[in-house]
């Protein structure tokens, strides 16, 4: 019975002591050292037995808590590599960048040999982003060599990836190449087996870059966006291993921290793309801002100088600059009143056509290459229009400052025509003086017409026109209008408008007044001018010479037509009150007198002889004792000097009377100085 209690209270007492050490969180080796001592004390196989059980018992117990320390550390190492990701998904990283850190830390968390993400393009299919670990260069960005490299696609079928891609769910396999799942036949679509189980086939165009790379266990997580998934996050090693649920839902955490860098990158790439959009608005904005003030302050300076009596050069000037364009200003017949600039080569038929169109869409046309046309309106009366050549094109602005630029020069226009109407009534009775017989008091008349801003003491010319048919009532306010814009007068006498305008041409003139007045009225206009003159006195003068042309022209049958005093040749002469026979002669005959002065020839004896000889070059080289050939040349020279129509009724006829009046002059002088006191000779000097 002692030696009974004896080993039951030794047993007792080594069962306490496996305990204590349990308690204690002993060392394995101190259970064992226990068991021996145990041995050594003679306990009895009973004993022993049941000591050796409680040993085992707690080795298991002493593990299973190694292991769930283990694992706490784990938790807690993988709670910080958690941590850390998403503190670094909030600095200011690239897609790539943020990506980047993803496969690092799940390669760092899960201890693997490569991972690397997949993302789906915007055609649908998937694309590997970024990579780390990669043996055959597909971490440096771009496609380098066979295995999984920057910009790869990844097969969407019953591959690893598409799976993921289109059930949303991880999928993992301890070792890639022998899994039957990816190596069998293609196959179209998921399809049960003999066992009712999901069978995959092997579509991955990715298979022969996971061979390249050496892959074994690979686990792939979804990257998800909302109820979408936008690609995956795939671990991997170079060996087999299987994956426990534990680290897969790490790789999963991880992913959806991926997916938030994915949304956070969309998120910046939309708002940097809506910035730059707005920063482009508000450019656009500042520029319009800056083209409308400039049209404003442009539209300002024109307005003012026409409110202060500026005259159309001047505004021609002023838009020329404002569009850093040539602007010229015309009549409703496409003439000419003003411009800032030459307009060389302008295709006038292009213009027409697009005047006419301007004036129809009332807007600025399009005429030619940097050439637009505006029309010049007042209400639906055509006042002209504008003509402008900008080489660098007109912007929307550009044009809207040319329709205001054409709202400027039609009020000019009416501010003229008004004016002109206001003073009509004096600058009739002023030109009514000026051609009265006697005339009124020049030097008065004179000093009203500088009160008028007419200088009578310049050349001047006057006109005659006549309306044939119609109603004179047009023709009389156009006159006033068009006297006023050329600083002239303008007075109606006899049913004819009478003009006195600044100039030396008379044909010009009357030329000038006809283009313009004609279309106007719709009828033939007959337009005689005479001048110039340079005083107060000579305008009586001109008048009645004008009418003489007036008459003549009308007894010749030029009805409709316009020509000056000098344009009727010697009619003209005996028409004008100073019988101009120099002039005459001179416009007959000037360049072959001047020939034979300068080279001492003798065209002008040639040419006697030619008509005396009723024009026959043969008995005119009787006559002047020289050979028929040098009387043909002669008669060609004169040709090249007098023209190719010199012989034509017409010329040939002014010809010989300026032949005869110069062959009159010479003898008249000749007998002057032949009857002239002879001068007594001179003296000694003093």
């Amino acid at each position: 019975m002692d030696t009974h209690g004896a080993d039951g209270d030794a047993g007792a007492d080594a069962l306490l002591a496996v305990l204590e050490l349990l308690a204690g969180q002993g060392l394995p080796g101190q259970f064992e050292t226990l068991l021996d001592e145990a041995r050594l004390a003679g306990l009895d196989a009973t004993g022993l037995a049941r000591l050796e059980r409680a040993v085992a018992l707690a080795r298991s117990v002493h593990d299973e808590r190694a292991d769930d320390r283990s694992l706490a550390a784990r938790s807690g190492a993988s709670l910080a590599v958690l941590t850390d990701t998403a503190r670094d998904l909030t600095l200011s990283y690239d897609l790539d960048g943020l990506l980047r850190v993803v496969t690092r830390r799940a390669r760092r968390l899960l201890g693997l040999d490569m991972a690397y993400v997949t993302l789906r393009g915007p055609e649908g299919a998937c694309y590997i982003r970024v990579t780390e670990g990669s043996r055959t260069g597909g971490d440096t960005g771009g496609p380098t060599g066979p295995g999984l490299c920057v910009g790869l696609r990844i097969g969407a079928g019953n591959c690893l990836g598409g799976i993921v891609h289109r059930t949303g769910e991880p999928v993992w396999t301890p070792d890639y190449p022998a899994d039957e799942r990816f190596t069998g036949g293609e196959v179209p679509d998921p399809a049960a087996g003999p066992d009712g189980a999901e069978t995959f086939g092997a579509v991955d165009p990715g298979d022969e870059a996971v061979r390249a790379e050496g892959l074994r266990a690979i686990v792939a997580v979804p990257l998800r966006s909302g109820d979408s998934v936008i690609g995956a996050l795939f671990g991997a090693d170079r060996r087999v291993r299987e994956h426990t649920p534990q680290e897969i839902a790490l790789l999963g955490a991880l992913a959806d921290l991926a997916a938030l860098a994915v949304e956070k990158a969309g998120l910046l790439d939309r708002t940097r793309a809506e910035l730059l959009e707005l920063e482009r608005d508000s450019a656009r904005v500042r520029t319009s801002l800056t083209r409308m003030r400039h049209v404003s302050e442009a539209h300002g300076r024109i307005m003012n100088l026409v409110l202060a009596g500026g005259d159309l050069p001047h505004v021609a000037k002023a838009a020329g600059d404002a569009l850093d364009a040539t602007v010229m200003v015309r009549d409703p017949g496409g003439r000419r009143l003003a411009a800032s600039g030459d307009f060389p080569g302008l295709d006038e038929e292009a213009v027409a056509k697009a005047s006419l169109d301007a004036h129809a869409l009332r807007r600025p046309v399009l005429a030619a290459e940097s050439v637009w046309v505006a029309p010049v309106i007042a209400g639906s009366e055509d006042l002209g229009g504008l003509v402008v050549r900008a080489e660098g094109g007109l912007t929307d602005e550009d044009e809207r400052l040319l329709e205001l630029v054409a709202q400027s020069v039609a009020l000019l226009l009416l501010m003229q025509r008004s004016t002109a109407v206001a003073e009509g009534p004096v600058r009739d009775e002023l030109l009514d003086d000026l051609i009265a017989d006697p005339p009124h008091a020049p030097q008065q008349s004179a000093r009203r017409a500088r009160r008028l801003g007419v200088d009578l003491r310049k050349p001047h010319v006057l006109v005659v026109a006549r309306p044939e048919g119609g109603e004179q009532g047009r023709a009389v306010v156009w006159a006033s209008s068009y006297a006023y814009r050329l600083s002239g007068l303008k007075t109606v006498q006899g049913g004819c408008v009478v003009l006195l305008l600044p100039g030396v041409d008379a044909s010009a003139a009357a030329s000038a007044v006809s283009e313009e007045l004609t279309p106007l009225l719709g009828h033939p206009v007959s337009v005689a001018a005479a001048g110039p003159g340079g005083s107060p006195d000579a305008v009586g003068p001109l008048y009645a010479e004008a009418l003489r042309c007036l008459d003549a022209m009308s007894a010749l049958g030029g009805t409709g037509s316009a020509a000056a005093v000098a344009d009727l040749g010697f009619l003209g002469m005996l028409l004008s009150d100073d019988h101009d026979v120099d002039g005459f002669v001179e416009n007959a005959i000037g360049p072959v007198l001047d020939y034979d002065a300068e080279r001492l020839t003798d065209l002008t004896r040639t040419l006697e002889a030619y008509f005396a000889s009723g024009a026959s070059p043969t008995n005119a080289a009787e006559a002047l004792h020289v050979h028929p050939n040098t009387v043909s040349r002669r008669l060609e020279r004169i040709g090249e000097l007098l023209g190719p129509e010199w012989q034509k009724p017409g010329q040939v006829l002014e010809v010989q009377l300026a032949l005869r009046l110069q062959r009159t002059r010479e003898v008249l002088t000749r007998r002057r100085a032949a009857t002239a006191p002879a001068r007594p000779p001179a003296g000694p000097a003093d």
